[in-house]
Formats: C-alpha cells, structure tokens, sequence
C-alpha cells in the first residue's frame, strides 16, 4: 500500500487498513465503498487515495500482506529435521492458532478472491499455492516413507486446511475449550485423515 510519509501516515495507513478488513469482512468487498472506509475513519474519502491507488490495491494489499505474515511466521516455527508425523503436528496445530483469532483476514483470503482482477488474483494464488505446499510436500514425505495413507496429497492438502481453517467461523474465547485443547483436537481430526489413529505426541 502507498504510504504518506511520517507518523501520522503511519497511523492513518493502519487505520485505513483496519477499516478496510473490518468492512469487507462484515459486508462484502462489493458492497463497500471507499467512501464507507473513510467515513469510518472520519477522513474525507480522498485522502483515501494518499494510502491507495484504488479499492482493488486495497484488497490486494490486505491478501498479500496476511499470506506474507503467514508464510513468515510459518519459517519462524518450522521444525527442521523432523518425522513427516512431527511436521504434520508442528503445521496443524500453528494453521489452528495462528487463524483463530484473523476471522476477518481470513475470511476475505477465501472468500474475496473473485473480486481481484486476474493479474492480482495470480500473485495472491501464487502465495496460497506456497502455503500450501508446505502441508503437501508434509503428506508427501509421510506418503512416501509409509507412515501416511495419502493417495492424493495435493486434494487431501485443500481438505485438510478447509477444515483447520474453518475453526475461525465459530471459535468464541469464552466457550468450554481454550485454543490449545481446540488445536489438539484438530490435530487428532488429521492424524485420522492420513491414517495415523495413535495418539498424538506429547
């Protein structure tokens, strides 16, 4: 996102984010308009455009930079020299935390990819082809050692991040499991999905 320089900038760059995600998430990227993202900020809705070329750029931008932060902070905690089964546990139970509480993110991840013009939509889908390799080449490996059963790695990839991410569309703070306890169990939905019915590791 174009940036005005200096720390109010900065300050009103973020807020014109945060409304942005907020927004499109609740309504719908068409159904937002730019002067609806600056009267929630209480700027005039041209100097949306110090921040951002266009609505389009706005959704970009919200797309690619939740892929970046996510594929980062799957480097930062990636296992190195572990058992497909250890990377499968380590990438389930960070794809559960790590979404639970970006239901808005997420939410316009998924479900704005229409709305991007195709050059845009190639870089985004570039980014989720990469996150989600990281789980098929984990399936691939375990397929390939004899630990998983996993005739399909690249369908049973998209199913199983379907359902991990699907914890943001109704997790609440204040229900009767915490989010480590909600992550175990999706950790055990897995490890049933590719063939592994042992217990997890501790």
């Amino acid at each position: 996102m174009a940036r005005k320089i200096g720390s109010n900038g900065e300050r009103t760059a973020g807020a014109v984010r945060r409304a942005a995600i907020q927004l499109i998430a609740r309504y719908g990227f068409a159904a937002v308009s730019m002067r609806q993202i600056a009267a929630e900020i209480g700027v005039q809705a041209g100097a949306l455009y110090l921040y951002t070329p266009d609505k389009q750029s706005l959704l970009r931008d919200i797309m690619e930079d939740h892929l970046e932060r996510l594929l980062a902070a799957w480097d930062a905690v990636a296992p190195s020299g572990a058992s497909p089964e250890e990377r499968l546990e380590a990438f389930v139970r960070f794809h559960v935390r790590y979404h639970i509480d970006r239901r808005d993110e997420v939410a316009i991840a998924y479900m704005e990819l229409r709305n991007l013009t195709p050059e845009n939509f190639r870089t985004i889908e570039a980014q989720r082809r990469a996150y989600e390799d990281i789980l098929c080449d984990i399936l691939r490996d375990g397929a390939a050692a004899g630990t998983f059963d996993v005739p399909e790695p690249r369908i049973a990839t998209r199913g199983l991040i379907a359902m991990l991410t699907g914890v943001t569309t109704w997790f609440r703070r204040d229900g009767p499991l915490d989010i480590d306890e909600i992550a175990e169990t999706y950790l055990a939905m897995a490890r049933g999905a590719v063939g592994l019915r042992a217990p997890a590791l501790a």
